[in-house]
């Protein structure tokens, strides 16, 4: 089991590692050719882009862990139909988003909190982003499924690949071509497209268990697949709702510098959140299959070893960014302005703290939904994305100003990991599992 577990999870770290570099790449290229309003204007249009991302998480996870727990169970009839069903449902989605890109992009930026020298840029990166909505959910759709269906090393390799031709198209469009925040919009919008040729190869391959085909679409599939893969959605919306709410606030205390400085502190974050949802991601085949096939002991030993990969790597990474963080912000900072990274080196030392428990929750999340109990990944999802960190940052930054806004993600977690910890205990217990070795 453990074999497995680390062939799987270092896949997956690996690939959503790439994916996080999407919009970390477009962070440090629009830093380098466009500056500080450049960096704005980016941060307040990703709580967008979590959107798409969520919904297309949201449609993968969700159907891909049916589609596992159906093959544990040996139904293969419903591992066929899932993901035409998942399909059908991501079709109907996108088209939302281009509508939206094409009537709404300048409303949204403004209701965002673009302002006259944000508004442009803002705008022009959210209507490229969402004109290519269906290449991101098709993209997430199809490296759950590869992943599901036993080919996580291939998974990987075309979500590095994307991330590879966005980091190099950033380049190309921003400096040579000289396009700014657009060309970099454009680079991000077109990765997924490279991921998702890689992926069709395994569509064409001998031990494929999912296949386009035709039938008629039922509710009770799309309830499934959203019940299942809520969890993913609720963390990426979640993400960016406080992006949001923390924008709006430091724009009163800080301004536009304020929301630069944070945004890189959000941008690094985002990489560092992508790390524990490729441990989730990894380890949720092998939990959604062991459950399954009733082995729930097998389960449990691999939420384990999650757990652990997770305290490890949150210990490992907070000492590294609190020992480098001048050199990172530098790299964000092309104007050297010595507010953006005072504010930003301040962020980085409490913010970062919060990562010491939120990959227990996110792990334990993830746990939940693959055991087919989205209730309570739901409850952990809402506990710490939403129920308490809004009114905390609300009544922090009144109280302390940014630090207190720094304060509220540590908080939060901290409070919520002792809630998850005590949810997985019951669960054990209520699942008649011995205390694993």
């Amino acid at each position: 089991m453990i074999k497995q577990y680390f062939r799987y999870v270092s896949a997956n770290v690996l690939g959503m590692v790439g994916i996080s570099c999407y919009i970390l790449a477009d962070t440090f290229f629009i830093a380098q050719g466009v500056g500080a309003d450049g960096l704005t204007a980016l941060n307040l249009a990703i709580p967008v882009f979590n959107l798409i991302n969520g919904l297309g998480l949201m449609l993968g996870m969700g159907g891909a862990t049916r589609f596992a727990i159906a093959g544990g169970k040996g139904e293969k009839q419903e591992r066929r139909e899932i993901f035409a069903h998942t399909f059908y449902l991501l079709c109907i989605l996108s088209v939302l988003f281009v509508v939206g890109a094409v009537f709404f992009a300048p409303s949204i930026a403004l209701w965002l909190g673009a302002d006259s020298a944000t508004k442009k840029m803002t705008t022009d990166y959210l209507r490229i982003l969402m004109v290519f909505t269906p290449f991101f959910m098709c993209n997430n759709l199809l490296n759950c499924f590869v992943r599901n269906d036993g080919s996580p090393a291939l998974s990987m390799t075309a979500m590095l690949a994307g991330s590879f031709f966005n980091i190099v198209f950033d380049y190309i469009l921003v400096f040579p071509l000289h396009l700014g925040i657009q060309g970099a919009a454009m680079a991000t919008a077109a990765s997924p497209i490279v991921s998702i040729c890689i992926l069709s190869v395994h569509i064409f391959r001998k031990k494929n268990h999912f296949h386009f085909s035709l039938l008629k679409p039922r509710l009770k599939p799309w309830k499934d697949v959203c019940a299942l893969g809520s969890t993913s959605l609720l963390v990426e919306i979640s993400s960016g709702i406080v992006m949001l709410v923390f924008n709006l606030l430091i724009l009163n205390i800080q301004g536009n510098i304020g929301v630069a400085a944070y945004g890189v502190v959000a941008n690094i974050a985002m990489v560092l959140n992508a790390i524990y949802t490729g441990i989730s991601q990894g380890m949720q085949p092998l939990v959604s299959h062991s459950y399954g096939k009733g082995d729930k002991r097998a389960s449990f030993q691999v939420l384990r070893y999650a757990m652990i990969t997770a305290v490890c790597f949150a210990v490992f990474s907070y000492v590294i960014l609190f020992l480098a963080s001048n050199p990172i912000i530098a790299v964000f900072n092309k104007e050297k302005s010595p507010l953006l990274a005072e504010i930003a080196k301040r962020g980085m030392e409490i913010y970062f703290a919060s990562f010491l428990f939120g990959g227990i929750n996110i792990i334990t999340a993830a746990f939940f939904s693959a055991m087919a109990r989205p209730q309570f990944a739901f409850v952990i999802t809402m506990l710490r994305g939403i129920v308490f960190v809004i009114p905390l940052a609300f009544l922090l930054s009144s109280l302390l100003g940014l630090t207190g806004i720094w304060l509220t993600m540590p908080m939060t977690e901290a409070v919520v990991m002792v809630l998850a910890i005590i949810m997985q205990v019951g669960l054990k217990r209520k699942s008649g599992v011995e205390e694993i070795a």
